[in-house]
Order: C-alpha cells, then sequence, then structure tokens
C-alpha cells in the first residue's frame, strides 16, 4: 500500500512538472527549472521502478549523466542569451535579430 503511494505521488510530481513546463512562457530559466524538476521526478520514478524489482542501478547513473549534460547545456543557452540580450524574456526576443 506504501508503495502505491509512493508511485501516485511521484506521477503527480510528474504532472506538476509538465504543467508548470507548458504554463509558464515568460523566462527561461522558469522553463529549464521546471524541465529539471521532470528530470528529477523520472530519476525517482527509475530509481523506484528498478529497486522494486532488484535489478542493477546502473542505468540510473547513464540517466544522472545525461541530465546533469542537459542541465549543463541549458544553463549555457541562458548565460549566452542573457549576455546577448541582456535578459531571459522569450517576449524580447525578435526572430529577425540573429
Amino acid at each position: 500500500m506504501v508503495m502505491l503511494i509512493y508511485w501516485i505521488v511521484m506521477i503527480l510530481v510528474f504532472l506538476s512538472g509538465v504543467w508548470v513546463f507548458c504554463s509558464n512562457r515568460k523566462h527561461l530559466l522558469a522553463t529549464l527549472l521546471s524541465l529539471e524538476f521532470v528530470v528529477l521526478s523520472l530519476f525517482l520514478l527509475l530509481f523506484m521502478f528498478l529497486n522494486m524489482y532488484m535489478f542493477e542501478l546502473f542505468f540510473s547513473m547513464v540517466f544522472l549523466t545525461f541530465s546533469v549534460c542537459e542541465g549543463a547545456l541549458g544553463l549555457s543557452i541562458l548565460v549566452s542569451m542573457i549576455r546577448t540580450h541582456g535578459n531571459d524574456f522569450f517576449q524580447t526576443f525578435s526572430v529577425l535579430q540573429c
């Protein structure tokens, strides 16, 4: 019964992260934070799944490696946008600027 509650809570955490990602489109930083929230909830779901069936946890380490690379890439894009445009508002970016 306790494991079912854990699964339901983790699915709600994932869905709340997806909801924040879909609803907040003003700042790049808020979008990146919601994506990291989704990745963290997916990691916890994967960890619970692998522990429940007594599998090895090597795949979770690979998943963590890729999620760290994704976070570093998002942070570098954020820094480059702030340096070129001065802020991270999506409304101030122009397609014609390039």
